[in-house]
Parts: structure tokens; C-alpha cells; sequence
């Protein structure tokens, strides 16, 4: 099962996902198409979203299971906060990754280095 960041759901809307990766991400898209709720604000909350831009995002992020902020994710977070250098929308999709054991799809794979969680990197 898959967790993905908001640099993905970036790059598929733009069609920026590498040609050798589409096949794989289609299909997590279609069977495990998980987010933290911090990434339906961030891509919903672009500010350079124009109307139809805006729409777009909406209603694909509409197929979206978003996982949403509970005590354990948010006492997850503090400990992840405590311990390394990391902003806090990236410790609330890690906090959320550890406690669903998800494995998070990101670009930006060294943002996670170092705190226990698996990721996929599908422009590498």
C-alpha cells in the first residue's frame, strides 16, 4: 500500500511523471490512491490555481482515500519533530506513512531520509 506526497499529485496533474514510470503509477493510482490530509490542502491550496486548474485538482483528488490527522499521527509527528530537522508538512505525510505502514511515492526522497519510512521514488 501506497502514500502519495504532494510533489506527485503536482507532477501527475501537470503530466510530469517520467514515461517509464506511468504504468506503475497508474496503477497505484487506481488501487491505492492514499493521501494525508495535509496534501489535499496543499494542492488544493496552490494559489496560482486558475478555475479550471482548480476543478481538475479537486475532482482527482475526489478519487483520493485522504487520511486524516488523529492522535496517534499527531503524537507520531511531535517524536519525528523532536528528533530530526523536518518541516512540518513533511512530518505529517511521514507520521501518517508510519502509522497507515504505508510506503510514501515522493520525489523528494532525502526530505524522509533517516526516520523508518519506505519510499518509491518514480523519477529515479
Amino acid at each position: 500500500m501506497y502514500l502519495i506526497d504532494t510533489n506527485i499529485i503536482i507532477y501527475h496533474l501537470s503530466n510530469g511523471i517520467p514515461k517509464t514510470a506511468h504504468r506503475k503509477m497508474r496503477e497505484i493510482f487506481k488501487r491505492h490512491f492514499n493521501i494525508s490530509v495535509i496534501t489535499k490542502i496543499e494542492v488544493l491550496g496552490f494559489r496560482k490555481h486558475t478555475d479550471t486548474s482548480f476543478l481538475t485538482a479537486q475532482q482527482f483528488l475526489g478519487y483520493a482515500k485522504v487520511l486524516e490527522l488523529n492522535e496517534p499521527i499527531i503524537e507520531t509527528v511531535i517524536a519525528l519533530r523532536r528528533v530530526h530537522k523536518i518541516k512540518l508538512p513533511d512530518a505529517i505525510i511521514a507520521a501518517t506513512a508510519l502509522r497507515h505502514d504505508l510506503t510514501l511515492i515522493t520525489r523528494n526522497t532525502h526530505d524522509f531520509d533517516g526516520i523508518g519510512i519506505k519510499t518509491y521514488n518514480p523519477f529515479a
